[in-house]
């Protein structure tokens, strides 16, 4: 019997690690996933064990390479993105994957914006919210004067999808989904570096750039494939869609952060848009891709444990929950407000929901309570996903991840969005998949698959009856 052809794909989170094999249909064949014990950095912050990653990286692949059911034709990488991987002279890793959540000084965050401008003009070019160590430029220009013996031994440096197809090819590339999420470190008003990362020499420790939809040959234990350059994980989670719908839609990926993504909105992104955590993506063949960011899925988990606490029922009690529209028009029409806290929570960055504050004791039962708080975040929702509809065709939302399985949720967006079609979308491994998708003419003959997303439409009473 011969060996089954297919795609190996890293999809490396901030929790779990996984390895996917995808046969020529996109079918995932075999996997495997391991989550490692975080580390400590040079100043005691938590941070990811990139020893320990490298070598898991490199064994897993060693290992499934040996598996004879399985000719490995193809390797790609997806991975969070905002964090910088450093090699010394001799390519040897040096520092620390410093964690995007690590505090950023204010005192370096003055002495940048002194030097190079006001931070809303850099955040207007750059398309990147002021988001402190969450934007890897800022990170990379700490390291240069908070850490100057470190940064002077540096020889290039590479985003964490790239650092993992190095790996396998030991080439150093940059690639546009990394460079162009919410970095700071790319002008797209000039479609290149940022001036302040050219008067830095920043841009002399990166690699050529390349698109995500290309591939280095590489030979790794005797054993020769097309391996691509590695992309930031939610760029790879659109290419299913991109590659599924000609008409233009909204992504809603929903996860502890939900993020409207609009590949068909090409306008500039605007002060306003700014201020309500709006920022772009680079399309992994190097186009703008308008975003907006809501904390929606850490509200609905922590006032879920608000809930749990003050009705004396599990934490996951919600999952129990059926949409009743008699339940919402009853709120809709008779639910006091918070108080002041209406124009507070409108107001950006829309980190918050107003059902914080809102006195539980007035709910007789937990499923009004809970009708309320999504009633309340959908409201949020709509603020958010608004943001990136305007000035584009869009006729389609489709929703993927933890809130695409919650009736309420999806029946109320169908409510908000009356002019739009609703989709609950499934895809298995969307982020593994969007990155195998990328390269697949390198690889696969086979026409790219028709059916890999799974559609479940919502109007305002609930699923149509497929």
């Amino acid at each position: 019997m011969s060996a089954i052809p297919v795609i190996a794909i890293f999809d490396v989170g901030k929790t779990n690690k996984k390895l996917f094999l995808f046969n020529e249909s996109y079918e995932i064949v075999w996997e495997n996933s391991e989550s490692f014990t975080e580390i400590t950095d040079d100043d005691g912050d938590p941070c990811e064990d990139i020893v320990k990653l490298a070598g898991w990286v490199t064994s897993s692949l060693q290992e499934v390479l040996q598996l004879s059911q399985f000719a490995v034709q193809a390797l790609n990488f997806s991975a969070y993105g905002a964090s910088l991987i450093h090699l010394d002279e001799e390519s040897r890793t040096i520092g620390f994957l410093y964690n995007y959540l690590k505090p950023f000084p204010a005192h370096l965050q003055q002495q940048f914006y002194q030097t190079y401008g006001e931070q809303e003009k850099i955040a207007l070019e750059t398309a990147s919210p002021a988001l402190g160590s969450l934007n890897s430029g800022l990170m990379f220009y700490r390291l240069k004067y908070d850490k100057p013996k470190l940064f002077r031994r540096i020889w290039y440096s590479l985003h964490l999808p790239q650092y993992l197809s190095y790996l396998v090819t030991r080439q150093v590339v940059s690639d546009v989904t990394s460079i162009g999420c919410h970095t700071m470190l790319w002008d797209y008003t000039k479609n290149q570096y940022h001036d302040w990362v050219r008067a830095e020499g920043f841009d002399q420790l990166f690699g050529p750039i390349f698109t995500s939809d290309r591939v280095l040959k590489a030979t790794f234990f005797d054993h020769p494939m097309k391996v691509g350059v590695g992309m930031h994980d939610s760029s790879a989670a659109l290419i299913p869609y991109l590659i599924s719908f000609q008409e233009p839609f909204v992504l809603i990926s929903t996860g502890t952060w939900s993020i409207s993504l609009n590949p068909f909105n090409t306008s500039p992104l605007t002060a306003e848009e700014l201020q309500y955590d709006c920022l772009c993506y680079l399309h992994y063949q190097g186009r703008p891709v308008k975003a907006s960011r809501l904390f929606a899925g850490y509200e609905h988990e922590q006032q879920a444990k608000r809930l749990a606490a003050h009705f004396q029922v599990p934490v996951d009690y919600y999952k129990q929950v059926a949409y009743d529209p008699a339940l919402i028009d009853y709120l809709r029409r008779s639910r006091p407000d918070a108080g002041n806290h209406f124009e507070k929570v409108k107001a950006p960055p829309l980190q918050e929901s107003l059902f914080g504050y809102r006195d539980l004791t007035v709910f007789a039962t937990y499923e009004e309570a809970y009708h309320q708080l999504m009633l309340d975040l959908v409201s949020q929702q709509l603020i958010s996903t608004d943001l990136v509809l305007e000035n584009s065709p869009v006729k389609r939302i489709f929703v993927d991840g933890g809130f695409s399985k919650n009736p309420i949720y999806m029946a109320l967006l169908a409510q908000a969005f009356p002019e739009t079609e609703v989709f609950a979308a499934s895809v298995a491994q969307a982020t593994a998949l969007g990155a195998a998708l990328a390269i697949h003419h390198h690889w696969n003959t086979n026409d790219l698959p028709e059916n890999c997303i799974q559609l479940k439409q919502y109007t305002s009473n609930g699923p149509i009856a497929q």
